[in-house]
Parts: structure tokens; sequence; C-alpha cells
């Protein structure tokens, strides 16, 4: 068993089950941004919801998904690097796969670096913060046209990399047949378009009306 989870296969499976995973958060996630259209009361009963006890249990859970998607997609992208020789590696690759599916780990990267500010600017103040009124804290970072900016590229950067990683994850941990194949494509471009959109249109709201 050890053995399988350090193999390459094994290490797509891990990669592919946290990428689910950390697909559900944002589900969760996007359903309770989009109640910042809704009302502030709304939405911050949607981040009172958040911090109930059984959330917080999950979140190093959430965390520990992240640190080890990103440390498999590291590890496997240097392996196949070197594995890789360049001329092949760039042989017909806009005939063989899509860009995003070439250029994932620059994605993920970029929606990283996303993160790392997310976390910095808003999610900091919600767990260590004096902070009463979440909806006013959100609402006047995503009203700065620069950040709100950020933000509208980054869920365009996200949308993208869930364009091959959902599909991909199912194809790793066994829905292989051109059948699924195709029915999974379909899949992970609505997942990409709603998470896309619909992480955009927030900051658009409040760039444009305000809070």
């Amino acid at each position: 068993m050890s053995n399988f989870f350090t193999s390459s296969i094994g290490k797509k499976f891990i990669m592919s089950i946290t990428g689910l995973f950390l697909i559900l958060f944002l589900c969760v996630h996007l359903t309770v941004n989009l109640l910042l259209l809704v009302s502030p009361e709304a939405f911050n009963a949607g981040c009172e919801f958040m911090a109930l006890p059984v959330i917080k249990v999950i979140e190093p859970i959430l965390a520990l998904g992240f640190i080890i998607h990103i440390i498999w997609a590291s590890v496997l992208t240097l392996q196949n690097q070197k594995a890789r020789p360049t001329k092949y590696a760039l042989r017909n690759q806009s005939q063989n796969c899509t860009w995003a599916s070439r250029n994932m780990y620059i994605l993920g990267a970029l929606v990283l670096a996303f993160l790392a500010l997310h976390i910095c600017t808003i999610w900091y103040n919600f767990k260590f913060g004096d902070i009463t009124d979440h909806y006013e804290l959100v609402s006047s970072r995503l009203e700065q046209p620069v950040y709100g900016i950020i933000y509208i590229i980054a869920a365009i950067l996200l949308g993208l990399h869930l364009s091959h990683g959902f599909w991909s994850a199912f194809q790793t941990i066994g829905f292989s047949n051109q059948i699924w194949r195709k029915r999974l494509e379909y899949v992970a471009y609505f997942f990409a378009f709603v998470f896309g959109i619909g992480f955009s249109i927030i900051p658009l709201y409040f760039m444009i009306f305000g809070a």
C-alpha cells in the first residue's frame, strides 16, 4: 500500500481525491459569497454558519488537502519535466490537448498566489480580527478596483484550472472510457463556467454599484 502512494499513479490518485474535495469546498464558498448580492444580513448569517464547530473541524482537513494537492502537483510536474524531452513536449501540443491542460501547474500557482492574498486581506481578519460586520469587510475590499480586478482574474484562472482538473480527476480514479470522459468534460466546463462567472460577478457588482 505504501508503494502505491509513493508511485506516480498513487500520487495522481491522491491529487485527484484532494482536488475533488476542494471543489466541494468551492461550492460551499461560492454559495456563501453569493449571499453578498442578497443582503448584508444574509451574508453575515452565512458567515455565522461557517463559524459552526463542525465547519471549524473541517478547516484543518481542508488546509491539509490544499497542502497535499500542491505538493503532489509540484512533484509530478517536476517528474514529468525530467522524463520528457523538450522537443517531444512541445511537438503538436495544441493538437493533442487543451491550453488549460498544458498549463495546469501555472494556473494552480496563480490561483494559489491569489489565495495567499485573500488569506492576508480577508480570511485573517475573519479569524483573528475584531470583526462584527463581515459584509462591510468583504464589500469594502471588493469595491476597490485593483483588488476587484485581481479577484476576477483569479476567478477566470480557477475556471480554466477546473475545466481540465475536474474530468481528469475522475479519469484518474477509474472513469477512463471515452463515454464517461466526454460526459465529465461537459460537467467540467459547466463547473468552470459556474465558478468563473459566479466569483467574478461579485466584485463586478461592488465595483459598479458599491456596498
